[in-house]
């Protein structure tokens, strides 16, 4: 769906912003539904999740066509995702917000995670989500789930267009998962929202020293005084930010 390919350079300045920073950043292009509401870290390791989107959608299971059996099946769509997610990608699920089945389980994310894989979302849940808490990679889910996916979903369309938590996500967004949740980066702004970003957080430290010191935020936060401005200018040169 998209060109676009995520530059180390784009991804190392994500890995420093906060999805707080990139949705106000978004909202200021009039973007205002690309948080994923309700997903969470399984286990939150205080390093962001970045990576272009590789998606799986799934759909209600129709108890005919959903039998345990269908994992015989080498095409079947949830474990022929998991083999074909890109390394460096993000693999992002879309299980219609419904954790009462999993829709997948610490075998499959480990699998990801041995394959290079940036990280992982549903807006579903994940099984065995303690054994995935302690992988390297990220992880993004609504809650613990021990029932097997097939039980209500069926994996049914890979590298498509989904939704996830109500957010849209194409094929190649950027996923930015932090601390507080994942945001759906458009890919063709990726590049422009990691750079205004970065200036962002520096702006924030500077704030939250000032406001540590017994600053008040009116005319600092947002800077609307020129002695504001002067002083994050004084401070940005003594801390090369």
């Amino acid at each position: 769906m998209s060109d676009y390919v995520l530059s180390e350079t784009t991804r190392a300045k994500l890995m420093k912003v906060s999805t707080a920073s990139v949705a106000t950043a978004l909202y200021k292009r009039g973007l205002r539904n690309q948080f994923i509401q309700n997903v969470h870290p399984v286990a939150w390791k205080g390093v962001n999740m970045v990576g272009q989107a590789f998606t799986l959608r799934y759909i209600p299971a129709r108890e005919d066509r959903n039998a345990i059996t269908v994992f015989r099946n080498p095409d079947h769509p949830q474990r022929v995702a998991v083999e074909t997610c890109p390394a460096g990608h993000v693999l992002v699920m879309d299980s219609r917000k419904d954790p009462r089945a999993a829709s997948a389980g610490s075998i499959l994310v480990t699998r990801l995670a041995v394959r290079g894989c940036a990280g992982v979302v549903s807006d579903g849940g994940f099984r065995d989500a303690e054994g995935i808490g302690r992988l390297d990679m990220p992880a993004y889910h609504q809650r613990p789930s021990a029932p097997t996916n097939l039980t209500l979903h069926e994996a049914l369309d890979i590298n498509v267009p989904i939704s996830c938590g109500d957010a849209p996500v194409f094929p190649g967004d950027v996923m930015l998962g932090d601390g507080d949740g994942v945001m759906v980066i458009p890919a063709h702004l990726a590049d422009e929202i990691a750079e205004e970003c970065t200036g962002m957080e520096s702006f924030e430290d500077f704030v939250l020293e000032q406001v540590l010191d017994g600053a008040a935020v009116i005319g600092l936060y947002p800077p609307t005084s020129d002695k504001a401005q002067a002083d994050y200018a004084k401070w940005r040169e003594k801390t090369g930010r």
